[in-house]
């Protein structure tokens, strides 16, 4: 059986030397601000379409209107040796490599170092102004060395990256060559539903000028690789090559940019596609057209969505909303006065429903601007005006594991040792929290076993764990714990939520989490 994969169906590569890159995610979130509509000369206007009443019987209208304002997208890219090599990592050391480099050397020679090598890439985009802007996907355009794209009429033009912008993948293009192209719009007025005909156009393999329709499958699909992002999922077939393509509507408008497909075929179609939503497009495309590049905002803090659960362990009424887990100090967050333990419910009067939606709501937030932020602080809603900074994702991603641990084995038992239901506890000591690195000595407990498919379990606390809080309170001692435990029961509650701070830095990082422990059985 094979191996189901989530693809970017873009930069076809064109050469043996240039490998396909799996996709476990991509990353749209409103960019820091959205730009006027672009400046188009007095008499031209956008592609649209009449759509037929019903279910059409053709769309050659369709695609014959709107194929002008798709391109080919062709690319050169210099290829590093060391960037090459790394694809044969994951077979050192398995038998007989070493003699594999060595007889078609693959390995390092001294005297006779490997070059750097150009490699061809191929993809999709379509104008959005007669002046010649063009969107794609960052992915097609990345480590570009040049840029040419192919009209429907066959004429190469070379073109520039204006900007590009990785969490969301999308780019943007000017061909140099000045001209009145034909251009399409965004579909920003009307959210396309579940059942939508779709047609989307592109460069699947190198084949420009290929249609295929479909049906909007779904819409709202998001993935760990897409923060920023959210999907519609269409069925019109799409393959390699189509990444950066539009996908149309029947009024001839963009509701989506191609960027990736699932398949279990190796990178073949099977039917489930999907295309990075129009409004945040268009928002991604002003905005490097204005000024290049994406800069999001930033707010310093570790967040967590609020459930049901949750909601019911803390008495809430609201079960929806962001939870701060941690504020990072000297951030912008703590200086704008919000606490660990709040819960944002909207951003300038826009809702926030989990940790996806803060992310983009304040990703769109210019650096430096100060925002209302609506918070739940000890059970009652408050206001804050927050002033948010510049987001540095290399900075934020710059996080070094310890080697020293992912490996670490539990905490031994000990006389200190106090049962509970779910395993067993004890006070944090000094060589706990060093070994561990959850905490200082007396601000938290150690777990030190986990019974099999007890609470702790349940609530996917192992050993070496370290409970820091039980709602919103620091427990110290066993007893604090147990006290907790008893105050929620009195309540009437089938939860606690614990902060959790993580022993195993391969498992989680460094986060704290927040799980809610069960302590009375499901009615």
């Amino acid at each position: 059986m094979g191996v189901s994969r989530m693809l970017r169906i873009g930069r076809m590569a064109m050469g043996a030397s240039l490998i396909a890159a799996t996709v476990a995610s991509l990353s749209v979130a409103v960019p820091t601000l959205i730009a006027p509509a672009l400046a188009q000369n007095n008499t031209s206007k956008p592609i649209t379409v009449s759509p037929p009443a019903g279910a059409p019987m053709s769309f050659a209208d369709l695609i014959d209107v709107v194929s002008p304002a798709v391109v080919s997208v062709q690319v050169t890219v210099e290829i590093k040796a060391a960037d090459r090599n790394s694809t044969f990592d994951q077979f050192r050391g398995l038998p007989g490599f070493d003699e594999y480099e060595d007889e078609f050397g693959e390995g390092e020679d001294e005297t006779n170092p490997e070059q750097d090598e150009e490699g061809n890439a191929l993809g999709s985009g379509f104008f959005i102004s007669s002046t010649g802007y063009i969107v794609t996907n960052h992915h097609v355009v990345e480590n570009a060395r040049e840029v040419t794209v192919t009209l429907k009429d066959g004429k190469q033009l070379e073109a520039e990256i204006i900007g590009s912008d990785e969490q969301t993948d999308l780019a943007v293009l000017k061909v140099k060559k000045s001209g009145n192209y034909p251009f399409v719009q965004f579909a920003t007025k009307v959210k396309p539903r579940v059942g939508d005909w779709v047609v989307a156009v592109g460069n699947p393999f190198g084949l420009g000028g290929t249609a295929t329709a479909g049906i909007v499958s779904a819409d709202g699909r998001e993935f760990n690789s897409g923060t920023y992002n959210d999907f519609i999922q269409i069925d019109a077939a799409i393959n390699r090559g189509n990444s950066g393509g539009p996908t149309f509507n029947l009024q001839g408008e963009v509701i989506g940019v191609n960027t990736m497909i699932f398949s279990d075929t190796g990178g073949g179609s099977v039917g489930i596609g999907f295309a990075i939503e129009a409004n945040s497009a268009k928002s991604i495309a002003d905005t490097l057209i204005r000024d290049g590049k994406v800069v999001r905002g930033w707010l310093g803090v570790e967040i967590q969505s609020l459930d049901q659960r949750l909601a019911d362990a803390w008495g809430l009424k609201h079960n929806s909303g962001a939870i701060v887990r941690s504020v990072t100090t000297g951030g912008p967050a703590e200086a704008s006065g919000i606490k660990r333990g709040d819960i944002i419910i909207s951003v300038n009067g826009d809702e926030v429903k989990d940790t996806r939606q803060l992310t983009q709501r304040v990703g769109s937030l210019l650096a430096g601007s100060q925002n209302t932020f609506r918070v739940i602080r000890d059970g009652k809603e408050q206001t804050l005006r927050v002033t948010v900074r510049a987001r540095d994702d290399r900075a934020l991603a710059g996080v070094e594991f310890d080697p020293s641990r992912s490996g670490l084995k539990p905490p031994k038992p000990g006389p200190d040792d106090v049962t509970v239901d779910g395993g067993t506890i004890r006070q944090l000591s000094v060589e706990e929290a060093t070994k561990f690195d959850v905490g200082a000595a007396g601000t938290g407990l150690i777990v030190v076993k986990v019974d099999a498919r007890g609470a702790f379990a349940r609530a996917s606390i192992f050993p070496g764990d370290a409970i820091l809080e039980i709602n919103l309170k620091a427990v110290k001692t066993p007893k604090d714990y147990q006290d907790a435990v008893a105050a929620a029961l009195a309540q009437g509650k089938k939860d606690v939520v614990a902060r959790v701070g993580c022993g195993n830095q391969a498992r989680c990082g460094d986060l704290t989490v927040l799980r809610p422990i069960e302590i009375a059985p499901a009615e």
